[in-house]
């Protein structure tokens, strides 16, 4: 039955365990008061993505925008950036279940973002339990015992500073009802952290600290910095408490980083180049024209092309403004048993970083503890400051044409195999309730399968010619995906996997490019 909180406030997940401890009728009062100021504008506003999808159809291409050049023109600086953020170099990033949070807490890395979004599969045991695991973090209760092997875990002297990173706008939480309509997963994270944990992190000598994911534009910052000031009002705390990094991690969002740091500049200490949705929204946006047809996903690389101009141009919009430009994420994690693979799997992190360091970013991302000493190094080498906010790149230039240009490189087979292993093996494991996952020694999260899925329905869309000359036709890409299913059903079989390869196809195959892979997913789990 239905859990009636309050008036008008449904919790229609089953409230369990320590569930309740969290689900309190404050803190959804507090949730349901988010809901009802800031839902019609959550949903103006992806109405106007989809409006701006339309006119880029039509021919229109992202650009600075001509209404807001007098925020770019003119001096202006974020608000002063808290003690314990000014020194960032090394961020890990997972999900939040509670052994993973311990291990990237005690990790050695400056700063772990806690990841309710591309890192974790929404269940709503998922999201409640981290819920639980971080108030536990605040209130000096994070303890765990491994079931099987008995291994106690429990936090160190030195944790790394804690941010949250709540659900895009996009997503829903269909657990928790207000006046009887579905409240925003974004919402709904951030209401119950901000609740149960803000005042605790300010007495442990931090904040509460969020990254923000899958923006397309400053007017969507403005929202998330409308619910900031809510929050703190109604949390007794002073405007400027909450602080935020946002990642720019979409293609229109790129042309508005000034404007979106102006939005949010009370409550924002930096950007991010969030590098693998950017692909993503780069195909997404642009991906229907011939003229953005995209190489192999291994051909986008950062430094290169559009990739390149936007992390240069995210560092020099960050330190005109006081900001911090962190760097992208290194998706690379042990080889186990295999010496050779392990050694140029670690020195392609290395040489990533050391671009990223060069290039004047003041941090990057790792997805696995054992790469947080080979990113510290680097950032420890070249980067002997705390960070280097002092770097302003500001002669440089970079223009449109230069964040719109693709990467050189071809499409092949083993391009569209990878495409087909990586969305379908992801899919699976995110049905079954898992959202970062070890695949082909890298660590994946919703991103990469959007890519895989979105370059294959933009390569059978615009019948891409592969480098054997062959065209990607509908009919090949049933081929080939039959040939790997086949391997795939032998190694992973289950119920899952038929459902994740029957969406995978339905997406690839479909005549309009669907938002996001994990909005029809969420109807299927649990």
């Amino acid at each position: 039955m239905p859990l009636d909180i309050a008036a008008n406030i449904q919790v229609t997940g089953p409230v369990e365990g320590r569930a309740v401890e969290v689900l309190t009728p404050e803190a959804l009062a507090f949730v349901a008061d988010l809901h009802r100021r800031f839902e019609p504008r959550r949903r103006e506003l992806l109405a106007a993505r989809q409006a701006r999808q339309r006119r880029f159809d039509a021919g229109e291409l992202p650009d600075f925008l001509p209404e807001t050049a007098h925020v770019r023109a003119a001096d202006w600086s974020v608000a002063p950036v808290p003690a314990d953020l000014l020194d960032r170099r090394v961020e890990i990033t997972g999900p939040v279940d509670r052994k993973m949070i311990i291990n990237a807490l005690n990790c050695g890395a400056k700063v772990f973002m806690a990841d309710f979004e591309d890192a974790t599969a929404p269940t709503w045991a998922n999201v409640v339990e981290g819920q639980i695991n971080l108030k536990d973090r605040w209130h000096g209760e994070l303890t765990h015992v491994d079931a099987k092997s008995g291994k106690a875990y429990a936090l160190g002297p030195n944790p790394a500073v804690l941010k949250i990173r709540p659900r895009g706008w996009h997503l829903m939480e269909r657990n928790l009802e207000v006046d009887g309509q579905i409240v925003a997963g974004a919402l709904f994270d951030f209401g119950l952290y901000a609740f149960h944990n803000a005042r605790a992190t300010l007495e442990r000598g931090s904040g509460p600290y969020f990254y923000l994911p899958k923006l397309e534009s400053h007017l969507e910052a403005r929202l998330w910095n409308d619910v900031f000031v809510r929050a703190q009002e109604a949390l007794g705390l002073p405007v400027g408490t909450i602080k935020a990094t946002v990642l720019i991690e979409t293609i229109p969002a790129a042309f508005e980083m000034d404007e979106i740091l102006f939005e949010l500049k009370d409550h924002i200490v930096g950007l991010n180049c969030g590098r693998w949705d950017y692909i993503f929204s780069f195909i997404k946006r642009l991906g229907r024209r011939a003229g953005f047809l995209t190489p192999d996903r291994s051909a986008m690389v950062m430094g290169k092309a559009f990739l390149g101009a936007y992390s240069l141009k995210l560092i020099q919009t960050c330190h005109r403004r006081g900001a911090f430009a962190m760097g992208g994420m290194a998706a690379q994690i042990p080889v186990k048993g295999d010496d050779a693979a392990n050694q140029a799997a670690f020195a392609k992190v290395k040489a990533d970083k050391e671009r990223e360091a060069g290039a004047g970013h003041d941090g990057t991302w790792v997805a696995h503890p054992d790469l947080v000493p080979v990113a510290m190094e680097v950032f420890d080498r070249l980067m002997p400051t705390p960070n280097q906010r002092d770097k302003t790149l500001a002669d440089l230039e970079i223009t449109q044409a230069q964040m719109l240009e693709l990467h050189d490189g071809v499409r092949t087979e083993a391009g569209v195999r990878e495409n087909i292993r990586v969305g379908v093996r992801y899919t699976q494991a995110w049905l079954e309730g898992r959202g970062a996952v070890p695949l082909y020694n890298l660590m994946e999260d919703a991103a990469t399968a959007e890519i895989c899925r979105t370059q294959l329905w933009q390569w059978v869309r615009l019948a891409a010619t592969l480098d054997d000359g062959r065209v990607l036709t509908s009919e090949l890409f049933i081929s080939l995906f039959t040939q790997e299913m086949a391997d795939l059903r032998r190694d992973f079989g289950s119920p899952r996997l038929e459902e994740a390869a029957h969406l995978f196809t339905q997406m690839v195959l479909s005549d309009t490019l669907e938002e996001f892979l994990t909005l029809p997913a969420y109807e299927l789990i649990s």
